[in-house]
């Protein structure tokens, strides 16, 4: 990992499943220092009793720092010497943000554009911000606070100076916290009905892995207000519940339709029809650069786009979609599941 040799890397949010994944995966490389900012201490100290008896030799590399994203103050105390950032610190469940959104516009928001200003005034290399697929065509609070978070984010870019800033933008990524996969499992082994909302519903899907190879690629190769995503399948909620209820024996009458609740979709949308029409394919994954013409309103009356990408909406309707054998194969993959059922 030479691209990453001797850096100091700052993930923000750390605690949560993207912060392990990345400790797991770049720990035993050339990287300089991870370090770990969050607000929850307990979680802090988990992990790090976790690094120190998994990895004593290498747990030096890891420093942790207690601080929220919604102060300024707090965020600049953990940017000395800081070469890249992760941005994964967020509220992320649609619920909790449905009932409660000014807490997800201080967080996803405001603590994002915390996060760039620090950024920018430390003079650090580049900043990667994670969203989500609820960002494009948003119907409820987090997706909003999300979407928002983009717009900072390349609003932000334009005078970045040094700092280059992009975003990735994610399906569901199987077995983070508070997803559903880790539900199912417990509803499956206390004898409980396992619950699914809307049988049709669709959801892109990707591993943990996939998650860390995408922001991987955004720092290779995005330029200033890049956004990219990844070309993930996806599949049904029923399959995917069928294919968590044979993984773990359990019989598939035990599968409960409960209705669809606050601000869901029936599908997600990673690239907007908009996005496609500037969006560049780039293999395994897509790039929308971001709109760099001159705040001078009085040229888009004059000067506008006569051609555009053939692409149209993506969508967990339109990508590839997964039967049940290869949902199957994909979830029984995930280290966590087979964690799980060596249990």
């Amino acid at each position: 990992m030479s691209l990453f040799k001797g850096k100091t890397l700052l993930i923000t949010g750390g605690t949560g499943s993207f912060g392990n994944a990345v400790l797991n995966r770049f720990l035993s490389t050339d990287i300089g220092e991870i370090r770990i900012f969050s607000r929850d201490e307990k979680k802090q100290d988990d992990m790090r009793h976790y690094f120190q008896a998994t990895q004593p030799e290498l747990a030096g590399k890891i420093k942790f720092y207690i601080g929220d994203v919604r102060s300024l103050d707090s965020v600049r105390s953990a940017m000395g010497g800081v070469d890249l950032i992760f941005h994964a610190a967020a509220l992320k469940q649609v619920p909790s943000c449905e009932f409660f959104p000014m807490e997800a516009v201080r967080t996803n928001v405001i603590g994002t554009d915390n996060v760039l200003t620090a950024a920018i005034e430390a003079g650090v290399e580049a900043v990667i911000c994670l969203s989500t697929d609820k960002a494009a065509y948003p119907i409820n609070a987090m997706g909003i606070s999300k979407a928002m978070e983009e717009k900072v984010a390349v609003a932000k870019s334009r005078q970045s100076g040094k700092t280059r800033i992009c975003c990735t933008r994610y399906g569901n990524v199987m077995c983070s916290r508070g997803s559903v996969i880790p539900l199912w499992i417990d509803q499956i082994r206390s004898g409980a009905p396992v619950t699914i909302t809307e049988p049709t519903m669709t959801r892109f899907i990707m591993s943990l892995e996939e998650a860390i190879n995408l922001v991987l690629f955004a720092f290779e190769n995005g330029r200033n207000g890049d956004i990219f995503v990844q070309k993930a399948p996806a599949c049904t909620i029923q399959t995917q519940a069928e294919a968590v209820c044979q993984l773990f024996g359990a019989d598939q009458s035990r599968i409960k339709v409960i209705g669809i609740r606050h601000g869901e979709k029936s599908y997600e949308t990673l690239l907007t029809n908009e996005e496609c029409a500037r969006a560049e394919d780039m293999g395994n994954f897509y790039r929308v650069p971001s709109d760099n013409r001159s705040l001078n309103y009085d040229k888009f009356f004059t000067q506008g786009v006569k051609q555009r990408s053939t692409l149209s909406e993506f969508n967990s309707n339109n990508t590839r979609r997964l039967n049940l054998e290869e949902t199957i194969a994909t979830i029984k993959a995930l280290p966590y599941i087979q964690e799980e059922l060596a249990k």
